[in-house]
């Protein structure tokens, strides 16, 4: 397995796909060796030394504890490390939608955490186990931290990080839920958490079915119409960025607080809930008959 970086940079930097490409070796995806990092060092864009969030040691140690957390299954430390990589790796939406700055916390400042996250068990007895190169520098949905960070964006619920940790609970919730538009509606949002809290929709085919159902009843407006969310103040996430450069290490075993921002409106959350949950009853999901 891959171990810690010889080099570990001092601080995130932007990491293009293309100057990435030449230390995704076939070592590095296989799982077997890293890289010196130093070389890696030569192309990264470095970003404004004046801006506390990009110091790359809080970050570390949120990987390795998660690692040394969890083992059987690792999966299970999305849910920790999501709320926990959110609230110290504060972020606009804007800022996190550059590719550039995971690629570089997955290259240079945690690849072991990647393999250790994500090297895939051999599909039969002659395949090898491997790294999707996506998981370094893919698809924000994708993408090994991006992923969490976006999950935990989507699916807190004001400054409350309960749901994320609820959400990422399931594998396929999260692989198909990130991509979906609805998931920009915070009481669609929080009603789907809710579907999975109350154990109505709870494997990877009843998910899929679920999305499948929402996406073909209607659009985000149509959900948005139907249960009104209130706007977001621009301002509480600015004052929580702001606080990054006093803000003390995330708690490990607590939640940590997130922007404080107003929670989805309940009434909107609840009728949606209930709206889900009979669009779900009656979904073509694959080894289940529905009910009529």
């Amino acid at each position: 397995m891959i171990e810690k970086p010889h080099h570990v940079p001092e601080r995130l930097g932007l990491l293009s796909a293309t100057a990435a490409d030449p230390f995704l070796t076939e070592d590095l995806l296989r799982g077997i060796q890293g890289h010196g990092g130093i070389d890696l060092a030569k192309v990264v864009e470095p970003l404004p030394e004046n801006d506390a969030r990009w110091v790359a040691e809080p970050l570390r140690e949120l990987v390795e504890d998660a690692m040394y957390q969890f083992n059987d299954p690792r999966t299970e430390a999305d849910g920790w490390l999501a709320p926990r990589l959110h609230a110290t790796l504060r972020l606009t939406r804007r800022e996190a939608a550059d590719k550039r700055i995971w690629t570089h916390f997955a290259l240079a400042v945690a690849p072991d955490y990647v393999a250790w996250r994500h090297l895939s068990k051999p599909a039969s007895g002659s395949a090898e186990a491997r790294i999707n190169a996506a998981r370094f520098k893919g698809a924000l949905d994708r993408q090994c931290f991006s992923r969490l960070w976006l999950a935990a964006e989507m699916f807190r619920n004001g400054d409350d990080y309960a749901p994320v940790v609820t959400a990422c609970a399931n594998q396929e919730f999260i692989h198909s839920a990130v991509r979906m538009d609805l998931v920009d509606h915070r009481p669609s949002a929080q009603a789907l958490v809710r579907v999975l809290e109350l154990g109505i929709a709870s494997t990877g085919r009843d998910v899929v079915g679920l999305a499948a159902a929402i996406n073909t009843a209607g659009a985000t407006l149509v959900y948005d119409a139907m249960a009104p969310d209130e706007p977001r103040d621009p301002e509480a996430l600015r004052q929580w960025i702001a606080e990054a450069e006093s803000a003390l290490p995330v708690p490990r075993h607590e939640l940590p607080t997130g922007p404080g921002e107003e929670p989805a409106p309940e009434a909107s959350v609840t009728r949606l809930t209930k709206y889900f949950t009979e669009l779900f009853e009656t979904a073509p999901v694959r080894g289940r008959v529905p009910q009529v």
